[in-house]
C-alpha cells in the first residue's frame, strides 16, 4: 500500500521539528559545557589576551595597542586679581578606551618663567572625545601668570569603556552682554533613560581666530531621564575680543 503525498509531507514536517527540537536542547548544553569564562585575575596570558591579564575579553587594556592622549592646549584665565581659572583641551581618538580616574597638575608661569601657582585634581578620560578639563580659583597673589603647563601624573589604566556623556545634548546655546557682563545660557537635556546625577558643564569661549578668551564652569546635581534644565555661565567684566564660538562640554563621572 503506497504512502499519500501528504504522509509523506506529514513525516518530513515531524522529522524537521524533531531535529529542531534536539538542537535548541543540544546546542546551549554544548556551548555551555566547552564554555570557559574570561580568566582575567589569573596573572597569566591567555584567552587571546594581549598582555598578562589585558587585551582579548579582559576589561583592562595593553596600553601599547592605545594610541597616546594629546594636550591640545592649556591656559590660565583671569577671574579677579590674584585668582585664575585654569583650563585644558584634552583628545583621546581611541574608541571605547578610557580611564576611570586619573591624577593630573596644572602649573602656572609668570613672564619670567616663574611657577607661581600649581594645582592637581582627578578625572575620568572619554572615549573619542575632545573635552576640558577645568580647574577654578587658583590663588597667585600678587604674581600675574601667563601661561599654564598641564599632564597627567599618575598611571594611565586603561579599559574599555563607553562614552557617559553622550545622552547629554547641549542646545540653545546664547551669549548676552546687555547686562553689563558676558552672559552664556544654554539648555542641557537627558536623552537617556536613566537619571544622571554630579554633570560638570564646562563653556569655553574663543575669538574669530580659534583662540580661547575665558572659561566658566557650572553644575547640575542631577538630571532625571528626559528631563531638560537651563544653564548659565557668568564673569565679572566683557571680553576685549570678539567671540566668535562657545563650547558648552557636559562631564560626568565614567561609568
Amino acid at each position: 500500500m503506497s504512502t499519500s503525498p501528504w504522509a509523506k509531507r506529514r513525516k518530513r514536517i515531524y522529522g524537521t521539528g524533531a531535529l529542531i527540537l534536539v538542537a535548541a536542547v543540544l546546542i546551549p548544553i554544548i556551548f555551555y559545557a566547552s564554555y570557559t569564562p574570561p580568566t582575567c585575575f589569573d596573572g597569566k596570558r591567555n584567552q587571546g589576551e594581549t598582555d598578562i591579564d589585558k587585551g582579548g575579553p579582559c576589561k583592562l587594556l595593553d596600553a601599547r595597542f592605545i594610541q597616546p592622549l594629546s594636550v591640545q592646549w592649556a591656559r590660565p584665565f583671569l577671574i579677579r586679581h590674584g585668582f585664575y581659572n585654569a583650563v585644558a583641551y584634552i583628545e583621546n581618538v581611541n574608541r571605547e578606551a578610557g580611564i576611570k580616574d586619573i591624577i593630573y597638575k596644572f602649573r602656572l608661569y609668570d613672564s619670567q618663567n616663574i611657577l607661581v601657582a600649581e594645582r592637581t585634581g582627578r578625572t575620568p578620560i572619554y572615549p573619542a572625545k575632545v573635552f576640558p578639563i577645568f580647574e577654578s580659583r587658583i590663588g597667585t597673589g600678587e604674581r600675574i601668570p601667563v601661561r599654564a603647563t598641564f599632564e597627567f601624573i599618575s598611571p594611565k589604566k586603561w579599559e574599555k569603556m563607553q562614552d557617559a556623556t553622550k545622552g547629554i545634548r547641549v542646545s540653545n546655546t546664547k551669549f548676552d552682554t546687555t547686562l553689563g557682563y558676558p552672559r552664556i545660557t544654554a539648555e542641557v537635556k537627558n536623552n537617556t533613560l536613566d537619571r544622571i546625577r554630579r554633570i560638570v558643564l564646562v563653556a569655553t569661549v574663543f575669538d574669530t581666530t580659534g583662540n580661547a578668551i575665558n572659561a566658566s564652569h557650572t553644575f547640575l546635581n542631577k538630571l532625571d531621564a528626559g528631563e531638560t534644565q537651563e544653564i548659565a555661565f557668568t564673569w565679572p567684566e566683557q571680553f576685549k575680543q570678539k567671540v566668535a564660538r562657545i563650547d558648552v562640554v557636559p562631564l560626568v563621572e565614567a561609568r
